[in-house]
């Protein structure tokens, strides 16, 4: 008998099974975020017990209730009185600023921390307990799950992959059209798909493929095609999300935070409306600003490298065979709730009410597309919004955001003579920027857009010229790895570096808050979001 020596297979760079997120090495926490995570518990705990317990704010202690925002708020404190009132905002400070602390540091797992959430609003009395668990109920809760049924049954059929590589494989001509048609690909991902992780794990294997063609190399030999593929995607995976209200959860929090301070809701397609144009925009403007400025391609990295590279992804296209039943039905499907989903200003029907709708046909035996155990639910992520909504809840019993703006613009002499557009500058940037030091867009848009309605309260202007270009600015989660997953997934590649994610990522950061700022004097004031425009030059 012979012994048989098992060499290592070769590192094939064509191969899409090598780019597999699991294959990937896992980017390992910083000394100073562990040392945050090992700080954040004991912190929030302080937190919690000086504002609920130990310490009595002034402006908690004397409310106007002539001065409420919020018609709920007033009737809670018609019903327990100003001396309970005053103490349910202090336990809503303190819940708010350990749950904050919590999600900062990442001291606890963020649903777990969810679920603390939840019970300590109940406990402490600041809602009933009817209130707090009717918001794993709420519509936008639903649109989620809903949501995640319909992107499992497009990539479990292969459809996502399927019209990657046919797009990439018809349109990818040369280094420029790869490129362009990558931002097709990611605008039309993100219609249907709303994390932007399950994206990046979609899209990964493709690009990394198409740069090992185009000579491309990780470490130490990196290119500038490289760096051009995987930030280019990078940028487009986060920025495509904000095209659609159901681009990702965060969005949805904030349409749902907005629609309850307006008595409505925000419409699919008035989001769309809005910011399908200004995403298109920054996706243009950051391919040409990556190509022409910050990595320009030589002229060997303008053709392919690898001698029938491009035959390898025909190959793997081929392997998927041809369009079936299962995969066209679930086109069909598609198409027709996105086109519902973009005309419910028109019938009405609400764009959970028409997820609903799809997924049962999706479900459905005999007819359907997928199974249950098919379905991939990120209940933990579902925990983590829940939380958040019981504490949106809690701010708007309390009405706590207008009653702290207040308090500080009182203390700073900021009256009504501050002109919109120092409001709107000051609101958006903030909420654009903060992406540099929060990792969650969920727990900005909790932060930032009760604060942005707080603001249109106190001057009188409406909640949607302040609180919807602010969440217009969620999703730029691009520059730094720890700001989104797929940041933290593509940094993995060792396709670019920290230096080079940051100069293009910033520079894209300044030009979308620029952008948003002549949308509202312009195409934002045109469809009625800022009445006046941001400067009323015209």
């Amino acid at each position: 008998m012979t012994n048989e020596i098992t060499r290592p297979r070769a590192f094939d760079p064509l191969d899409m099974a090598n780019y597999r997120v699991e294959k990937l090495p896992k980017r390992t926490k910083s000394r100073f975020e562990k040392a945050l995570a090992l700080a954040g518990g004991p912190l929030a705990l302080v937190s919690f017990v000086v504002l609920g317990f130990l310490v009595r704010l002034p402006f908690l202690e004397r409310i106007d209730p002539a001065r409420l925002a919020e018609a709920v708020a007033k009737k809670s404190y018609e019903v327990i009185g100003a001396d309970a009132f005053s103490r349910a905002n202090h336990l809503m400070l303190a819940i708010f600023a350990a749950s904050i602390i919590l999600w900062l540091t990442d001291a606890l797992p963020n649903y777990l921390t969810s679920l603390l959430v939840i019970i300590g609003l109940v406990l402490t009395g600041v809602l009933s307990e009817k209130e707090a668990y009717a918001q794993l109920g709420h519509p936008v809760m639903w649109l989620n799950i809903m949501s995640f049924v319909l992107a499992s049954m497009l990539v479990k059929t292969g459809v996502a992959k399927r019209f990657a590589l046919w797009f990439i494989l018809k349109f990818g001509k040369n280094a420029s059209h790869v490129f362009l048609s990558f931002i097709v690909i990611n605008v039309v991902l993100s219609a249907f798909i709303s994390a932007t992780t399950a994206k990046a794990a979609i899209l990964l294997p493709i690009f990394m493929v198409v740069a090992a063609i185009y000579g491309a190399r990780s470490g130490e030999g990196k290119t500038n095609f490289g760096r051009n593929i995987v930030l280019q995607n990078l940028f487009e995976i986060n920025i495509g999300a904000a095209a659609f209200v159901t681009g990702s959860g965060a969005n949805l929090l904030a349409a749902a935070l907005i629609g309850g301070a307006i008595g409505g809701r925000i419409f699919f397609s008035d989001w769309m409306m809005a910011m399908f144009p200004t995403v298109i925009g920054l996706m243009v403007l950051g391919y040409i600003l990556a190509m022409k400025v910050f990595f320009p391609l030589a002229p060997d990295e303008r053709v392919p490298r690898i001698e029938g590279g491009m035959e390898r992804l025909r190959q793997e296209l081929a392997k998927m065979g041809r369009l079936d039943a299962q995969e066209i039905k679930s086109i069909v499907i598609f198409v027709l709730i996105l086109g519902f989903w973009a005309t419910d200003r028109l019938h009405g029907i609400s764009a959970t009410a028409v997820a609903f709708v799809g997924a049962i046909v999706a479900l459905m035996p005999g007819i359907g597309i997928v199974k249950w155990n098919d379905v991939d639910i990120p209940w933990h992520l579902m925990l983590f919004s829940a939380g958040a909504y019981t504490l949106g809840s809690g701010l708007s019993v309390t009405d706590l955001p207008s009653i702290s703006v207040n308090a500080v613009f009182d203390h700073l002499g900021i009256g009504q003579q501050t002109p919109f557009w120092v409001l709107y500058l000051v609101l958006t940037a903030v909420m654009v920027f903060s992406a540099l030091l929060f990792q969650s867009k969920t727990m900005r848009a909790m932060i930032f857009i009760p604060i942005a309605i707080g603001v249109a309260n106190r001057f009188g202007y409406p909640v949607v010229s302040l609180a919807l270009p602010v969440a217009f600015m969620i999703e730029h989660v691009y520059v730094l790895p720890f700001n989104s997953k797929p940041a933290a997934l593509l940094y993995e590649t060792e396709m670019y570096s920290y230096t080079d994610t940051f100069k293009f990522g910033f520079t894209m950061m300044v030009i979308a808050w620029l952008l948003n700022v002549a949308a509202g004097e312009t195409w934002f004031r045109l469809l009625g979001i800022t009445p006046n425009g941001v400067f009323g030059l015209f």
